[in-house]
């Protein structure tokens, strides 16, 4: 496994995310911003949890497409519209991570941000992977 979970017992318990991650795969992924765009380029979804189950989706497909798996993810960086909407509907936004990219959390941060590029967007998520 190129990826390392370290969450000392003497830090607050993480919850959905990990404290630090050490990475020693071979090959590095750098993931950028996806939002809730869908196909055809328009913002989908009327919620934060409805966004951030796409942003996340989008994330994940272009992980995917370079042979990445959820478990290879070692960074997220989520950058919210609205940070006290994004800690009221954080036990839905957990489940929806859970459900999309299971339990193994990378480094997490969460960044309040005035707007994003796409104006309707509520949440972006950017990160990096490493591959085997």
């Amino acid at each position: 496994m190129p990826l390392d979970r370290i969450n000392p017992p003497h830090l607050s318990p993480p919850a959905g995310f990990s404290h630090a991650v050490v990475a020693t795969g071979a090959r590095l992924v750098f993931l950028a911003g996806q939002t809730a765009l869908d196909a055809d380029g328009k913002v989908v979804g009327d919620t934060l949890p409805a966004q951030f189950r796409t942003a996340l989706t989008n994330l994940l497909a272009a992980l995917g497409a370079a042979g990445g798996t959820p478990a290879d993810l070692a960074r997220v960086t989520v950058y919210a519209t609205d940070v006290a909407a994004y800690r009221i509907n954080a036990p839905e936004l957990g489940r929806i991570w859970r459900e999309l990219a299971g339990r193994d959390y990378p480094a997490m941060a969460v960044i309040g941000a005035t707007r994003l590029w796409d104006e309707q967007a509520m949440v972006e998520l950017d990160g990096t992977a490493v591959l085997p």
